[in-house]
């Protein structure tokens, strides 16, 4: 039986495509230096700079509401409102590595 890609094998698989997941899940934003600067698409969001995410690392927080995570796996469950297991499905998916 073949091993299953950890979260963390996951993870890592996506560090160097996040400059080009984070602009297709956050439209509304743009790059400053490392970070993906964007509006919250979640909530009334007028002040763009209050959701970032670092595109190096996959770290992100909404500084307004204190909602915040470490990777691109939880941003994506966050973003699409579903558990972390199945974020990681999708992000599986988008990056074409099999789970």
């Amino acid at each position: 039986m073949p091993e299953v890609p950890s979260f963390a094998s996951l993870q890592q698989a996506s560090l160097p495509m996040l400059h080009r997941l984070i602009p297709r899940w956050l439209r509304s934003g743009h790059r400053e230096g490392d970070e993906w600067v964007a509006y919250n698409p979640l909530r009334s969001d007028r002040t763009l700079g209050s959701f970032k995410v670092n595109l190096r690392t996959g770290r992100w927080a909404d500084f307004s509401t204190g909602d915040k995570g470490g990777d691109a796996i939880s941003l994506l469950a966050y973003l699409r409102r579903v558990s972390q297991a199945k974020a990681a499905r999708l992000l599986a998916r988008e990056l074409r590595v099999r789970l």
